[in-house]
């Protein structure tokens, strides 16, 4: 099957990632995952939610909004009130960036990750962990140039991309058009030591087997790989 934009079956779009996109934040980075655009900008807190005062460790948690004029209709802006599907992206970016992040390293401080779709073509989600990702390296660089940290907290680098099955062929990270189309969507958060952090999976329209989850997880690894160079090419530039 011929792609939409002529891509091979397990080739990602064309993804640029722009550090320091924003003059202010602690962090931030614009990526670009073929006409999908995310701007990631992180903000250092002194401070801890209730539940974690007193106990030494730090948070990272996330937010994910998208402008109105992203999609292909105006979507109403969330006006204070977080949609369900926001809500459940905003947490999933958060998990994932905690889980290669030493909490206790951290202090009692919090980092809020702040994920702004300016364009959507599908993989939104997947475009702002891997975005996110080398904002909050930034801003926990600055900590530690700062001295209010002894060493980096991140363990590893985490990175997620798309994988779905359109007209029974798999196909890595869908553009909107073969999302639309998609019998089976993946999306797979992935560390670079090459384990999992998430996998969220739907039939869309038939069952998957074994096989096909087997060979899902086998062409999301080949992706965040490359991802992965993207990322360290961007943060060996910055130090």
């Amino acid at each position: 099957m011929a792609r939409i934009d002529g891509r091979a079956p397990d080739e990602l779009r064309p993804v640029r990632i722009i550090p320091r996109y924003l003059l202010h934040a602690e962090g931030s980075a614009l990526i670009e995952l073929g006409l999908t655009r995310v701007v990631c900008a992180v903000t250092v807190e002194e401070r801890v939610p209730p539940f974690l005062r007193g106990g030494g460790k730090g948070w990272v948690t996330a937010e994910y909004s998208m402008l109105p004029r992203a999609t292909l209709t105006r979507t109403p802006r969330e006006a204070g009130r977080t949609t369900g599907r926001s809500h459940e992206i905003q947490r999933l970016i958060g998990r994932s960036l905690r889980a290669v992040t030493d909490l206790n390293l951290l202090g009692e401080r919090t980092l809020v990750v702040d994920c702004d779709v300016l364009q959507a073509d599908g993989g939104t989600r997947t475009a702002a962990i891997t975005g996110a990702y080398v904002a909050l390296s930034q801003a926990m660089h600055g900590l530690v140039v700062q001295g209010a940290l002894p060493r980096m907290p991140l363990r590893t680098a985490v990175a997620a991309v798309s994988v779905g099955v359109v007209d029974r062929e798999l196909l890595l990270d869908l553009c909107y058009e073969e999302d639309c189309r998609a019998e089976t969507d993946f999306n797979i958060v992935m560390t670079s030591q090459g384990e999992f952090v998430e996998i969220q999976g739907t039939a869309e329209s038939r069952p998957f087997s074994q096989e096909t989850v087997l060979a899902i997880l086998s062409l999301a690894r080949k992706g965040t790989d490359h991802l992965f160079k993207v990322q360290r090419s961007v943060l060996r530039a910055e130090v």
